[in-house]
């Protein structure tokens, strides 16, 4: 992995636990499978889409630092470029093929990093898991790459994307068990499409069970 500058390391930490701090007070955000996230190595993260807070979201529930794929046009105001460049987002054109992105995806995940993705595509309109894109299958053939679900629920009544602002309730996430490199290889991409999708769903499921 590569090191970062300490000033980039320090901030990440420190925004990581005022984040943390505030999920926990203000929408009781609850963390379940730690245990599933591989200490070392390269990762591939695949989570559900309900809201805005989800990079957020998923990266909180990691003790590991992830890099997210961020549409590039989240980058045309000058200090949230910033502020997210600062915090290891990616962006994706979304409007063309995104080979940069991809490109830039790959050489973090082979340098041993963790990239955050959310395959639904776009955010659910009524919190529920739509049918995963195949885009995420080329990432995860990359450099023995470790393939983690992450469902979550809450995040859609607390920010859905009809609302202009957020408003606090609970949140639930769930870490899945992992898909090894091995597991990967043995399947086709429409079978890595459909496991995923499937493992996600059971992490949705159990966040949502938990919640209520």
């Amino acid at each position: 992995m590569a090191e970062r500058p300490f000033l980039q390391r320090f901030g990440y930490a420190a925004i990581r636990l005022f984040a943390r701090f505030t999920g926990v007070v203000v929408f009781r955000l609850r963390c379940k499978g730690r245990e599933n996230v591989p200490a070392t190595g390269p990762l591939l993260v695949c989570a559900n889409h309900q809201s805005y807070f989800d990079p957020i979201l998923v990266g909180l529930a990691f003790d590991r630092r992830l890099n997210s794929l961020a549409r590039q046009s989240l980058f045309r105001f000058a200090p949230f470029r910033m502020l997210i460049q600062f915090l290891d987002a990616i962006p994706l054109d979304r409007d063309g093929l995104g080979l940069a992105g991809l490109r830039e995806a790959i050489r973090r995940i082979k340098r041993g990093e963790g990239v955050m993705i959310f395959p639904e595509g776009t955010r659910t309109h009524d919190g529920s898991v739509l049918p995963l894109q195949p885009g995420f299958c080329a990432l995860a053939r990359r450099a023995n790459v470790t393939v983690v679900p992450v469902g979550f629920d809450g995040a859609f009544d607390a920010w859905p994307r009809t609302a202009k602002l957020p408003r606090a309730t609970t949140i639930h996430i769930c870490i899945g068990e992992p898909l090894s490199a091995d597991q990967i290889r043995a399947l086709d991409d429409r079978s890595l499409v459909r496991e995923v999708e499937l493992r996600i769903r059971a992490c949705h499921e159990r966040a949502r069970t938990g919640r209520h």
